[in-house]
């Protein structure tokens, strides 16, 4: 699935399915809500934290869908095309970081 077959996707499902789209800031306290539960496993996973018994059937993916889900909801309602988009961003961050990370000492080794 392309990301331009991933928004339209999730438009047609919020149109039925979903009734309508929540408000961009309910979709913000959402998308945070999301991505806590991402930090949480992570910090479990691959941190020093350990997991409590409610956490053990925790999933990284669906978590990672989740906040994926709620971000098309909100380029989808402000109109944003997350293609061209994270073309723009990209090409942004090949130029400013061009040789960035090949000087960073604590990325070497």
């Amino acid at each position: 699935m392309t990301i331009k077959e991933a928004q339209q996707t999730v438009d047609t499902w919020i149109n039925t399915t979903g009734v309508r789209y929540f408000s961009e800031l309910t979709n913000m306290a959402i998308l945070t809500e999301e991505v806590g539960e991402v930090a949480r496993i992570i910090s479990r996973k691959y941190g020093e934290q350990s997991f409590k018994k409610s956490d053990e059937k925790a999933d990284l993916g669906d978590e990672l869908a989740d906040v994926l889900f709620v971000l098309i909801c909100l380029a989808n309602q402000t109109g944003i095309d997350l293609t061209e988009a994270l073309h723009k961003n990209l090409e942004k961050k090949s130029t400013r970081d061009a040789v960035r990370h090949q000087n960073n000492e604590k990325l070497k080794g």
